[in-house]
């Protein structure tokens, strides 16, 4: 019992919709100085008034300015995601689409500082990725624009069988209130991994910076797997609709393919990004159809 009335009282202080303005207001104020800072560094650096040893790519160009405040805007993205748990699961995996969208415009500002404006466009590594994520943004958009199209117009039966339970909700609560102080917990660890990287890398100063799209959100969607088979496995206590179970099945999937394009670069990383959410927007379209074939 003290157990559960802990994790309420973390939920009523950490996602309520007054929380949710306060942060809102927090992240985008620290966003804004963020960028100005990174800025001033950058034209520091330019005109050798301060020497830093680290050849990242970030210090390079004013653009790349841009990475920093974006970073924040993923988490407050992170912290919605949170928040909408268990309010709704459509919108719940909405965000994880939005997410590695915007992780790539993120990606997309860090790539503009690399571009070789020479007739070798599509032979230049860095320039055939910005490339990819060029084209995938945009279909990444539609996509998504699809995604919350469709799960606006299914609200009937599968979200009566699965909200309509008290207990339901209340163990999305806790599950949103337990998510939050793992988050918090990784996303500290992952910051300060990546720094210890950062000061100690000898020989190669960019071997820090390889995988910095990655810093956090890999084992951030590693989490998010867990929960959603969690979510997937409570939910047979409050319905055995065949289609609402196939449903969150796929969206599992569709979170295991997102979480696994971290593991891969190139054009196969923006393919296993569309595929995710491709197979998300299909799994809903085919489940509101299954849903108003069992209505008539």
């Amino acid at each position: 019992m003290f157990a559960i009335n802990y994790f309420e009282q973390v939920y009523d202080a950490l996602l309520s919709d007054k929380t949710r303005k306060k942060t809102e207001k927090v992240i985008l104020s620290i966003a804004i100085a963020s960028f100005l800072v990174h800025l001033a560094i950058i034209f520091l650096v330019d005109y050798q008034i301060i020497d830093l040893t680290s050849n990242s790519e970030l210090l390079k160009n004013p653009i790349a300015a841009i990475y920093t405040p974006f970073s924040f805007i993923l988490v407050y993205e992170v912290y919605l995601l949170i928040y909408y748990l268990p309010k709704s699961l459509t919108t719940y995996i909405g965000k994880q689409y939005e997410i590695i969208s915007l992780i790539i415009i993120r990606r997309l500002f860090k790539d503009l500082s690399n571009l070789s404006l020479t007739p070798d466009w599509f032979n230049i590594k860095y320039d055939l990725q910005f490339t990819y994520d060029l084209v995938a943004s945009v279909f990444l958009f539609f996509l998504i624009y699809q995604f919350y199209k469709f799960s606006k117009q299914r609200q009937t039966i599968a979200e009566a069988d699965e909200v309509g339970s008290l207990n339901y909700i209340n163990l999305k609560k806790r599950l949103a209130a337990s998510l939050v102080i793992v988050v918090f917990a990784v996303a500290i660890y992952a910051f300060v991994s990546w720094l210890y990287g950062a000061i100690h890398a000898s020989n190669n100063q960019t071997v820090s910076f390889k995988n910095i799209n990655n810093i956090f959100f890999e084992q951030f969607f590693t989490i998010l797997i867990v929960v959603d088979v969690i979510l997937l496995l409570f939910s047979f206590f409050h319905t055995d609709t065949f289609y609402v179970v196939f449903r969150n099945s796929g969206f599992i999937i569709s979170t295991i393919l997102i979480r696994i394009s971290f593991s891969v670069t190139g054009l196969l990383n923006t393919l296993l990004i569309l595929s995710a959410i491709v197979f998300g927007l299909l799994i809903l379209m085919i489940s509101k159809k299954f849903e108003k074939h069992l209505l008539i």
